[in-house]
């Protein structure tokens, strides 16, 4: 399988490479005011979501596939707490870029692809590799759930 990077995605690294790393820091911040919020099903059971360590804030990821094929669409689903700003934008990054994707599409996605959107500048490496940790506990979940 080749690697690509969404157009929903790649889409929001160019909105961040096009801005001063001033700027770039600023719409972090409104995707983590953007995450949506746990459906009930979770909110109300955090025990289905997984940890990811990774991140120096607690945050938790679940992932649903709508069946089992490739053309299976994923929907993923974040929990991190508000004090929690640059974990909660890179979660916001995620679900707007990756929401609603087939599994093949979030599967194809590069591992690097959150290098590329010039967060370097503006947050510590350890924070990236936070988001770098997000992206391949939803592909792990997702090649699970779809025998891929």
């Amino acid at each position: 399988m080749s690697e690509q990077t969404p157009a929903a995605l790649q889409e929001i690294a160019d909105d961040f490479t096009a801005m001063a790393p001033q700027d770039r820091l600023q719409l972090l911040l409104e995707f983590s005011d953007g995450l949506p919020e746990l459906p009930a099903r979770y909110a109300e059971h955090p025990e289905l979501l997984e940890p990811v360590p990774e991140c120096q804030s607690p945050i938790f990821l679940l992932t649903e596939v709508d069946g089992t094929g490739p053309d299976a669409p994923v929907h993923l689903f974040f929990s991190a707490p508000p004090e929690a700003p640059t974990t909660r934008g890179f979660a916001g990054i995620l679900a707007e870029g990756l929401d609603g994707l087939t599994a093949a599409e979030i599967l194809a996605v590069p591992a690097d692809v959150t290098s590329t959107m010039g967060l370097a500048e503006v947050v510590s490496p350890l924070r990236l590799r936070g988001m770098a940790g997000m992206l391949g506990r939803i592909k792990r979940q997702v090649r699970e759930k779809t025998g891929a």
